[in-house]
């Protein structure tokens, strides 16, 4: 892609003559007129130009010089460079007696604005880059290829890395109106967190993924717990949609980062099914639903959703409650009972009915996790 653009061009245009009195042409590095305050000279060839490409200085053309080149005025020509190269010439309109005191700041502004526009350019290239590299490292298989791209970009794969999964609520936005807030959202991340690296995985969901400090694993956690909070303190600060943020378990290696994305996703969906009050949610609170969410599917979660099963075919709500407030409070049976409202009696009764429904004796530690996993997974 060429560094001078017509966009760019009438740019320079509109800005250098908002400060001196005189017409300026920006011409490209074939002597084309991209940009003018004369709108009539846009992609002429400028001769002018073509002689201080030709001759790699500045050309300066009076009244009697201009009679003798093709649509020419009088002025001053002056070749651009950006990176050592010429990019195009910027030319002023007039006597060169009068415009010659200019020349040099149009063309310093010219330049300034040519370095500005590749250096964001090239910001742009390395943010879709990243955006890349993540999209292929959450993937469940990605390649050997991953270590030379994780190489190119500075990253270190055999580090800790955490990922979270911004989503935002479908149900209250368009598609169009979702990417757009993420576009925003991700934007305004990279000047808070530069360190973060974010890739749009659907027009619903940011993934963000964040090397982790090489501390034990407790200390890892905390300070996890502590970057999850800050995160979504920010996101409230920045009004963004309604949205739920899962945190994922940190891991090391290429396949990290997948296994952490889908921690993340998971700890998303459970809490926003246990937790619909809260915006936030961390596998670490939730290590042992997040853990069995692989069980979903397939005979085995058919035999351990069993026990919910036959307790829903009584039609007795109340009898899940039951067992949901029992492990809440930890089988303490006072607690329990003055969380439902009922007497112990009504409560051990209850327990009775659920252990006769469900075939499992509540006094067995393995009966009661049975029991445990079928509520996680309902």
């Amino acid at each position: 892609m060429p560094i001078l653009t017509a966009e760019l061009a009438q740019d320079i245009v509109s800005r250098t003559m908002r400060i001196i009195p005189f017409n300026v042409n920006v011409m490209d590095a074939q002597g084309a007129i991209l940009g003018s305050g004369d709108a009539g000279r846009l992609g002429q060839l400028h001769d002018g130009a073509l002689l201080a490409l030709a001759q790699r200085r500045t050309v300066e053309i009076d009244e009697a010089t201009a009679g003798k080149l093709h649509g020419s005025r009088p002025g001053i020509n002056l070749p651009l460079h950006v990176d050592g190269r010429i990019a195009g010439v910027v030319g002023l309109t007039g006597q060169p007696d009068q415009v010659r005191q200019f020349g040099e700041l149009v063309r310093l502004t010219a330049e300034m604005i040519l370095e500005q526009a590749q250096l964001q350019r090239a910001l742009q290239h390395d943010a879709r880059q990243r955006e890349a590299f993540v999209l292929e490292w959450i993937r469940e298989e990605s390649g050997a290829a991953l270590d030379a791209w994780a190489q190119r970009l500075g990253l270190r794969l055999e580090q800790h890395h955490v990922a979270l999964s911004l989503q935002l609520d479908e149900e209250s936005l368009a598609a169009d109106q979702a990417q757009a807030a993420l576009h925003q959202l991700q934007a305004a991340l990279a000047v808070r967190w530069p360190q973060l690296l974010s890739a749009a995985a659907g027009p619903y969901e940011l993934v963000l993924v964040e090397a982790c400090d090489d501390n034990d694993e407790t200390e890892r956690e905390a300070l996890l717990q502590r970057r999850l909070q800050a995160l979504n303190a920010w996101l409230e600060q920045a009004e963004a949609p309604d949205y739920h943020l899962g945190m994922g378990i940190a891991l090391p290696g290429r396949d990290g980062a997948a296994q952490s994305c889908r921690s993340a996703r998971a700890a998303a969906r459970i809490g926003r099914q246990r937790q619909a009050e809260r915006r936030s949610h961390s596998y670490y609170d939730l290590a042992l639903p997040v853990l069995l969410s692989d069980l979903d599917h397939g005979w085995q979660a058919r035999q351990l959703r069993l026990p919910l099963r036959r307790l829903e075919q009584t039609g007795k709500s109340g009898l899940r409650r039951t067992a949901e407030t029992w492990f809440a409070h930890q089988f303490h049976p006072g607690a329990t009972a003055r969380a439902l409202h009922i007497h112990r009696n009504t409560l051990d009764y209850r327990l009775d009915r659920i252990a006769e429904i469900t075939g499992l004796d509540l006094q067995r530690h393995e009966d009661r996790f049975r029991l445990y996993i079928a509520l996680l997974l309902a």
